[in-house]
């Protein structure tokens, strides 16, 4: 079965259509029939278009649950606000102006749907069309698969909303799941971190990557794994969502910083390995257009060492901007639980008869046992 993209016929199961033609017997003297898709160019990005039938209806499924799970959360916090009302005496029942508190964030929705729509664009649109044309197709796709569309997924907290809007017998056995021991190992970082560096190092240097360009279902299998490995990765490091075990986000930054220098040599490997990459399956391509092999593979080595790098960059935003909050939050935590301390104080000493301005907090550096007796206390 093959689909017309770009005026051009390439085989949807098995890949672009090339044999001998010229002569009978197909001898040393043949020339290779290239039936796989026009020259690239850049316009190819917007106007062509391939269908990747498991990603269109996986990417569908995914939204549509997330934005009927999103519903369902929202409306059982305004049903709890206007409970809160009407228990306080508000007589008209509606809900609290302004109340916000556990609404599902438009930005984890916004991140999430992105997320599916820019794996759909990588394997439906022109980046789909030449990615088993093109080594440096190829390249780009698998740094944006691996490491970007998992970014925006995670950063949609899928699991969270999962937890939030099940019923409190599933619930149970979600958190239950997260913190089993085989959860646990998976999220490790030494575990979690190798999900993410060690693909691209098996893709490139076993026969996967002459699989993934060469069979259709090997196609498929590429663009499921590297998302979910990504996955593995980045839900984890991030800790939006219940993990297992949490660990300092430090530890992501580091990893980070160790994932730009795989990527580095990754790309250097590819551009002055002196191996070409499926050498055999390219040249059968008999592709007449765009560059050689080896400047195929030189561009797009290039293409994963930059790309992979920059990458990198939304993930530290995230990163730093999840450290921030978390601060903010156990600093707002603390705070409650000093005032909470003060006001039952104050409430003992109008009990007692004392004077209610003498029973203040006593500072904490007056009962630690380093620094009291500075202060003769």
């Amino acid at each position: 079965m093959n689909a017309v993209v770009g005026g051009a016929a390439v085989g949807s199961v098995g890949g672009p259509m090339v044999g001998p033609v010229g002569g009978p017997t197909g001898g040393p003297a043949s020339v290779l029939a290239y039936s796989g898709p026009p020259p690239w160019r850049w316009s190819d990005l917007a106007t062509s278009w391939t269908a990747e039938p498991l990603v269109l209806v996986l990417s569908v499924l995914l939204g549509v649950w997330y934005l009927a799970a999103v519903r369902r959360v929202n409306r059982a916090v305004g049903e709890r606000a206007v409970g809160d009302r009407a228990a306080a005496g508000a007589g008209d029942g509606r809900p609290v102006a302004g109340h916000r508190g556990g609404r599902w964030q438009p930005t984890r929705t916004a991140a999430f749907l992105g997320g599916l729509l820019l794996w759909v664009w990588c394997t439906c649109s022109g980046l789909g069309v030449y990615d088993r044309i093109l080594f440096t197709d190829r390249a780009v796709q698998v740094v944006l698969l691996l490491m970007v569309v998992p970014l925006l997924l995670a950063l949609g907290a899928p699991v969270s909303l999962l937890v939030e809007a099940a019923p409190a017998a599933r619930r149970e056995r979600v958190l239950r799941a997260l913190r089993s021991r085989p959860s646990k190992v998976l999220m490790f970082p030494a575990v979690s971190t190798a999900l993410l560096m060690a693909p691209p190092w098996l893709l490139y240097f076993t026969p996967w990557y002459e699989w993934s360009v060469s069979s259709g279902i090997g196609n498929v299998v590429l663009h499921l794994a590297l998302v979910l490995l990504g996955l593995a990765y980045f839900w984890p490091r991030l800790q939006l969502d219940p993990v297992g075990h949490e660990y300092p986000h430090l530890v992501g930054l580091f990893i980070t910083f160790a994932e730009v220098i795989f990527d580095a040599g990754l790309g250097i490997v590819l551009i002055y390995g002196g191996h070409l990459v499926a050498e055999h399956y390219y040249l059968a391509l008999g592709r007449p257009w765009g560059p050689s092999p080896a400047q195929d593979q030189t561009w797009g080595g290039n293409a994963f060492w930059v790309l992979g790098d920059l990458v990198g960059l939304p993930f530290l935003a995230a990163l730093v901007r999840r450290m921030v909050v978390q601060g903010r939050e156990e600093t707002e935590a603390v705070d409650a639980e000093l005032d909470a301390r003060y006001a039952a104080a104050a409430a003992r000493a109008r009990a007692a008869g004392g004077p209610e301005e003498e029973t203040g907090m006593r500072p904490w550096w007056l009962d630690d046992p380093n620094l009291k007796h500075r202060y003769g206390a």
